[in-house]
């Protein structure tokens, strides 16, 4: 084999990245194809169903080559073996779907509400036993996860930006003999590392960070026992939730740019949070990087930064923070998240999250690329007019 690369997922070969590599480097060297005269530097979008009998794929099913050198590459990032999904959403049903009927599953009371809501439907049609904690800790660990199958970590939680201490729910998983996933899309690869400490599995809606520019729909989880990664390629088999070509193509092309979206995003949400926090229309920041942060020592332990989301909650009513939202002229009023252009939602205006609690004046905002200080001077103007 060139030394240049390896065999990834499906007998593709694609660019070997030694991990002794910074990240940064990673994220645009790997997943790339072998090096060859006249070769293309990227991985080409091949939209295939078919095969020629004989080679490792048959179907479009099976695999495809642009799905395997980003499922590399995003492996390599994480520290474990990559399989990808055709949304966040369909990653997580995968999982869950892998765990055997009856099975109990342990996940915070307020995640991701698609992620809660598919847990409590199955529970409700007797699929799985769900246990909700208010707080996901070792020591609500302890009692919940008797006889558990699957731990469901999500950190920093959407949209109150809790943490989780992975390293220590993960010892207690283990001695439970379950299951450890912990949903990294927030953080991404380059800020938080799930695996190396003690999860099995990261979870990313790559919809978001990972893409980056919002125009696709993708998730992936990354396993740390190849194993439980080939248990999952066929859970994607069966159930065609597959990516498509294109979707995957452009996942890979966003990756290659994530460490310096995440480096500007995460520098200017770290000086927005420190403005709204003193911001006389604003009653409350969440934001890891802030020094005021409940969990600013597990911050320091196991991220690095604060990320790139903010959440804060406005004075007055909802309908006053809702204006907030309506006002901003250069930050967009949308539902996802990290994409080059800011964006910003009031997420109360969800039913299933005024039902999980959230504060009816949360604004969740996805800090993207755009001039700091024209961020500020937007949200000034918007958050000015609320009554005081």
């Amino acid at each position: 084999m060139d030394p240049h690369t390896q065999a990834a997922p499906g007998g593709e070969r694609v660019a070997s990245v030694p991990m002794a590599l910074h990240p940064d480097t990673v994220a645009v060297t790997s997943g790339r194809p072998r090096r060859a005269a006249g070769a293309p530097l990227n991985a080409p979008i091949v939209p295939a169903s078919t095969y020629h009998a004989g080679g490792e794929l048959a179907y479009g099913r099976d695999g495809n080559p642009g799905w395997q050198a980003f499922e590399h590459a995003v492996g390599a990032l994480e520290g474990g073996e990559a399989v990808a999904f055709a949304s966040g959403i369909a990653t997580a049903a995968a999982i869950f779907d892998e765990v055997p009927a009856g099975g109990v599953v342990v996940a915070q009371r307020t995640p991701y509400y698609g992620v809660i809501t598919l847990l409590r439907e199955h529970h409700a049609n007797g699929r799985l036993v769900v246990r909700e904690v208010e707080a996901l800790t070792a020591e609500t660990l302890q009692t919940a996860g008797a006889g558990a199958a699957l731990v469901w970590a999500e950190t920093p939680t959407n949209p109150m930006l809790e943490l989780v201490d992975i390293e220590s729910v993960a010892a207690v998983a283990r001695g439970h003999g379950a299951l450890l996933a912990v949903d990294n899309t927030f953080a991404t690869p380059l800020v938080q590392s799930p695996l190396q400490l003690g999860a099995d599995l990261a979870v990313h809606s790559a919809t978001k960070f990972i893409g980056g520019h919002s125009d696709l729909l993708l998730g992936v989880a990354v396993a740390a026992d190849p194993a439980w990664a080939e248990r999952l390629r066929g859970r994607r088999y069966r159930n065609g939730a597959t990516p498509g070509a294109l979707e995957a193509f452009l996942a890979l092309r966003g990756l290659r740019s994530l460490p310096v979206r995440m480096e500007r995003a995460q520098a200017s949400a770290a000086e927005l949070a420190s403005r709204l926090a003193s911001h006389p229309a604003v009653s409350r920041v969440r934001y890891p990087g802030l020094a005021t942060h409940p969990d600013r020592d597990l911050v320091r332990r196991q991220m690095r930064g604060g990320g790139a989301m903010i959440s804060f909650e406005t004075r007055g009513s909802g309908a006053d923070a809702e204006a907030v939202c309506e006002r901003c002229e250069l930050i967009v009023s949308a539902t996802s998240l990290g994409g080059a252009e800011s964006s910003l939602e009031r997420r109360a205006r969800h039913g299933a999250e005024r039902e999980a609690g959230t504060p009816e004046t949360l604004i969740r905002m996805s800090v993207g690329l755009e001039h700091g200080e024209d961020l500020w001077g937007d949200l000034d103007q918007a958050l000015r007019a609320i009554p005081r």
